[in-house]
């Protein structure tokens, strides 16, 4: 009975001899010196890999936008394609062995034990494999995000693999982080869904001015910025909705003024920095060109001297005469100078 078919490319078929018992094990039978000589083999192996890796660039261009369409994600999309793109240099690597007469349960068997070995030392790159999967499947950020680490570090996801996240942070530098390390880090998402992202400033004006006046400039202050959303229907963020305008409220009553906070939203979160800085200017020049009662206020202090400041014994040098005064605060002449007895300029009080 006969067991085997190969066809070779001049269309020589061969078949076993069911008489003789013999068997076709691999197309190169007829040709003994190729068998014998394992660095062809070898070659052949070779050969056979590199025209999987030459196809399957082919595949991919063919594969790329239906799996683009089928794939809503990015990073799905660009997984399915890198499976397919191993799959087919694998599979003429295989192709390869069979040809060459190499046996393939041998190769398995071998692989199978090498695979046993290295599991052991390999196991933090498995479980940075097993983590991307759950990375793709829970989808926390996404190809294009712009994302924050725990650390502080901001950036835009460039890619997304099996085995690591990389990002493109905002200082135009690589971060390469594996998918076991980010996933135990809290990661926080600036362009999932909604992109616009709610900020706030504070500001510090005094107990003398018209507080409702400097809410309504800081808040005009941010309207004329337009990185700001300026109106609009309310932005909802889960059950609760927030109004898209900006507003001031009052926060605190501090130790040198009245604490105001405004909360507006920025349209993209990809310059952060940038709007606060121009909320601030814009801010800043309101309050210095307008004729309006608002001012900063900062921590200063006020001395006043009255009946219950103290006694102070000062003396007064003018022209060389010298004479005492006992004044909580000393002449103000030009060409005086105050000392102590001792002439070394500096007020002493007797209280």
């Amino acid at each position: 009975m006969t067991t085997g078919w190969h066809r070779l490319a001049d269309g020589v078929r061969l078949q076993a001899d069911g008489a003789s018992g013999e068997q076709a094990t691999s197309i190169f039978d007829f040709v003994p010196w190729v068998q014998a000589w394992p660095p062809l083999q070898f070659l052949v192996v070779i050969l056979f890999t590199l025209m999987g890796a030459y196809l399957s660039t082919y595949i991919l261009r063919l594969l790329g936008r239906p799996v683009a369409r089928q794939f809503s994600r990015e990073s799905v999309a660009q997984t399915v394609l890198r499976g397919v793109r191993a799959g087919t240099i694998v599979l003429f690597a295989l192709l390869g062995m069979t040809v060459a007469g190499l046996e393939i349960g041998n190769i398995v068997l071998s692989l199978t034990v090498l695979s046993a070995v290295l599991g052991i030392i390999l196991a933090p790159i498995v479980g940075s494999v097993i983590n991307g999967l759950f990375v793709l499947a829970d989808q926390p950020y996404e190809i294009g995000d712009m994302i924050e680490l725990d650390d502080g570090t901001r950036g835009f996801v460039d890619d997304i693999t099996l085995r690591y996240t990389k990002i493109i942070t905002l200082d135009n530098t690589f971060l390469v982080i594996t998918n076991s390390a980010i996933r135990e880090r809290d990661v926080t998402n600036y362009s999932a869904e909604d992109e616009r992202t709610r900020l706030s400033l504070d500001v510090l004006v005094t107990y003398e001015c018209d507080v409702q006046q400097a809410r309504e400039l800081i808040e005009r202050a941010a309207r004329q910025c337009e990185e700001v959303v300026e109106g609009g229907p309310d932005i909802r963020i889960g059950s609760a909705r927030y109004p898209a305008t900006p507003r001031v409220l009052m926060n605190d009553y501090g130790d040198h003024g009245v604490l105001l906070r405004l909360r507006y939203w920025a349209k993209k979160p990809y310059k952060i920095a940038a709007v606060q800085s121009n909320v601030r200017t814009k801010l800043w020049g309101l309050v210095d060109d307008a004729d309006v009662d608002v001012e900063f206020a900062y921590p200063h202090q006020h001395h006043v001297f009255d009946e219950t400041s103290g006694r102070a014994e000062v003396a007064v040098t003018r022209g060389g005469d010298r004479r005492y005064a006992v004044d909580a605060r000393p002449e103000t002449d030009p060409e005086a100078t105050a000392e102590t007895e001792s002439g070394e300029g500096t007020v002493s009080s007797d209280e």
